[in-house]
Formats: C-alpha cells, sequence, structure tokens
C-alpha cells in the first residue's frame, strides 16, 4: 500500500502514523518526506503481513489524519507493479546540477524537458543552497538545484550537449555526473592559478609594469585559447620582461584578487580531509604567496629566473605546461595512494585540457570557448565554492545555511 499524507508541517507526525502501522505489523519498503515552506509532504511504502485487510489499515490511516488536519491518499500497490519498480532501481542514476545566481520557472522547465526528451526518470531534485530573500537578489548570491534521474542513457554526448545549449541560453550552469561511488570520495582537488584561482594572469601584470602589456596580453591570449604552443609562447613571453625589477613582483602579489569563492572552497576542503594543490603555469613566487594565504598542501609552478635584483628574461628548469600538469596530477595521486577518479582539477585555459581530462572531475572555470566545450563540467556564472554543490554538499554542511 503506497500512503502519502500531506498539510501543515507538525511535530510528531511521522512518529504517530508508524506508530500505528505498528499495530499492523507492516514492513516499510520506502519513505520519503519533505517540507517547503511549512507545507509537508509524506510518502511511505508499506506491505502488508498475510491476512491484513488493507481496507482496515487504510481506513485507520485515514482517521489519524483528520485528527490532525492532514489530506491522506492511498492506494493499494499489486504485486507486479512493485517488482516493475524494484527493477527500476538497478539502471544508473545521473546526477543534474543546476547552477545560478537565481532560479527561475523557464531555467527549470527547459532542464527537466531535456530530461524527459532523453527518457530519463526524475526521482529526486533537492536544494543545496540557502534560502534566498524576496526583492533585490544580495550581491554574489547563488542558486543550486539537484536532480537526480535514472534510466538508459543511449546517447551521453549528446545528452551533455543538449544541457550545455540550454546553460549557455539561460544564464546558468548544467553539470552533468553519474552516481557512482567516487562522487562523495573524492581526495584530492588540483588548480590552476591564473584566472582560476586568482582574477589575473600574474604575467600580463608583470608585462605591464615592463612597459610590453599589450604584446605580451596577446600572446597570452592566444595561447589560453589553444591557438599556439603553451612552452613557446611562454618562453617568448618571459623574455619580453628581461631587466623587470624584482621588487615589481611583490608589487603584483600585494594586489592579487582571490577569485570568488576560493577561500571558502579552500578552507571547506580542508575541514573534510582534501588535499588540495596548485599546478600552474604561471610563477612559483605568487603561487607560494597564495599557498600560505589560502592554505594549499603542494605548489607546482616555473621558477622566475632573477639575477642582480633584475628578471633575466629566462625560466629555471621544465615549464609546466599541459602534460607537465597532468603528469603532476597523476604524480600526486599515486603519493595520495588515491585512484585518478578521486582527483577534482580545475582549471580555465587550454594548457590545462590533459588534466581535465584524466582527473575523476574536470571543471573548467569560467573557461575559454575551447575549454567549455572540450571539459566534461563547466561553471561560468558562480564562484569556485560552487563546486561543493557538484560535491553533493548543500549550504547547511557548509554552516552557510
Amino acid at each position: 500500500m503506497l500512503i502519502t499524507i500531506s498539510g501543515e508541517d507538525q511535530a510528531g507526525v511521522t512518529a504517530g502514523l508508524t506508530a500505528l502501522l505498528t499495530e499492523y505489523a507492516v514492513n516499510i519498503l520506502d519513505i520519503g518526506q519533505a517540507v517547503i515552506h511549512a507545507a509537508l509532504s509524506l510518502g511511505l511504502l508499506v506491505e502488508l503481513p498475510e491476512g491484513c485487510a488493507s481496507e482496515e489499515v487504510e481506513q485507520a490511516v485515514r482517521a489519524f489524519a483528520l485528527r490532525r488536519d492532514l489530506r491522506v491518499v492511498t492506494s493499494v500497490v499489486s504485486h507486479q507493479s512493485y517488482s516493475q519498480w524494484v527493477e527500476a532501481q538497478g539502471r544508473a542514476r545521473y546526477i543534474i546540477t543546476l547552477l545560478s545566481r537565481k532560479i527561475t520557472s523557464d531555467q527549470l522547465a527547459r532542464v527537466t524537458r531535456v530530461i524527459a526528451r532523453h527518457e530519463l526518470n526524475i526521482d529526486g531534485i533537492n536544494r543545496l543552497s540557502g534560502r534566498i530573500p524576496l526583492g533585490k537578489l544580495p550581491a554574489l548570491s547563488k542558486a543550486c538545484l539537484e536532480f537526480s534521474a535514472r534510466g538508459t542513457l543511449r546517447d551521453p554526448a549528446a545528452f551533455r550537449g543538449d544541457l550545455l545549449e540550454v546553460a549557455s541560453a539561460m544564464e546558468m550552469d548544467l553539470a552533468f555526473q553519474q552516481d557512482n561511488m567516487y562522487r562523495r570520495n573524492r581526495r584530492l582537488v588540483v588548480f590552476d592559478m591564473d584566472s582560476t584561482l586568482i582574477e589575473a594572469e600574474v604575467i600580463d601584470e608583470l608585462a605591464k609594469l615592463a612597459g610590453v602589456g599589450d604584446q605580451v596580453s596577446a600572446i597570452t591570449e592566444r595561447a589560453m585559447r589553444g591557438e599556439i604552443d603553451f612552452s613557446e609562447s611562454f618562453r617568448t613571453r618571459v623574455a619580453l620582461l628581461k631587466g623587470l625589477d624584482e621588487s615589481a613582483l611583490q608589487s603584483v602579489a600585494q594586489r592579487l584578487k582571490i577569485t570568488e569563492g576560493a577561500e571558502h572552497l579552500i578552507s571547506t576542503l580542508r575541514t573534510l580531509g582534501y588535499k588540495t594543490a596548485i599546478l600552474s603555469g604561471g610563477f612559483t613566487y605568487f603561487a607560494r604567496f597564495l599557498q600560505a594565504r589560502l592554505g594549499i598542501d603542494y605548489v607546482f609552478a616555473n621558477e622566475l629566473d632573477i639575477a642582480d635584483g633584475r628578471v633575466t628574461g629566462n625560466i629555471r628548469g621544465t615549464i609546466v605546461d599541459g602534460a607537465r600538469k597532468a603528469e603532476l596530477l597523476r604524480q600526486l595521486a599515486d603519493e595520495q595512494g588515491i585512484d585518478l577518479q578521486q582527483v577534482i582539477a580545475v582549471g580555465d585555459g587550454a594548457n590545462d585540457l590533459p588534466m581535465l581530462s584524466i582527473a575523476g572531475l574536470g571543471i573548467a572555470f569560467r573557461a575559454k570557448p575551447l575549454v567549455q566545450k572540450s571539459a566534461e563540467q563547466s561553471i561560468s556564472t558562480l564562484g569556485l565554492d560552487a563546486i561543493l554543490y557538484l560535491l553533493g554538499f548543500s549550504d547547511r554542511y557548509q554552516g552557510r545555511a
């Protein structure tokens, strides 16, 4: 028997109903409860013992609901219907996460239409973000819904493409993941630095002080879009910095703007026991500065050569390019004794794609179009701490709601 009770939320409904059902020795096959703005919805699927009359149970439940001024609907479920429902539980489960500054009915209509068109069935919707006040949105507001869907997805690439198309048209992000054991068992998060953890390309800021800002910025933009080889472009840009006074590094470091949500994300990850790393095609000087400020565990970046207090225009050691980032990610995972599926990689440029592609969760953050299209996940509308939503953590568990 399926029992559904609704009405104004009040203390003791679940306790009272289950105590009543105990008198009939029923087994609970499934139960779900939700409260939205003091409105209760409680559903139970119960197995009646042999010889127990469903009419008698139904009358008792209706009397219970009447005493509490609640509405009740009951229906008898056939063995065949129940068996089909159990079999459906074996289908693959997917998580679709909607990220936006606010959520509109149009967004929901379009997202759920895509889900239905690909023949997936939504069996749960949860709000992970805190409650949004009426009226004007507060600065940097966050809204997140998590959909749990089941079914046989015949063309995952087409489904992901349809979600991306809707997201682009509706000022939101949509993440799509298979719900497996790795989703809440990630252990290591690696970040690009420039335009990911900080809202700047440091080499461009140094170039401005060296009087070659336009030249370097143009090369940087082409490299991040993947139009030219990163290592080649990096050596060219660093060479243009030759003669820059060493004090310029400190001046730029003091002005760095941390990306929205970065501090909250990393402090939360640290509390949860995650390890974090910077894998940057930028400079070690600035990566160390961020390491100290944010509490990052590991840093790998490029060592800018300085002699007699001035930049020489050269790099010491191996350049951290895309291939090197992927190599370092594998190395860190091996050292931690974890599977690559337990690693999250976050970046914005074409040189981040190798590490994004091998990580269990690769996230293009406010990325160039090529990177957004190539990465499995993309976040553009919210800050870095939206990554916590992709892991299934609501604001309640982050102390923010």
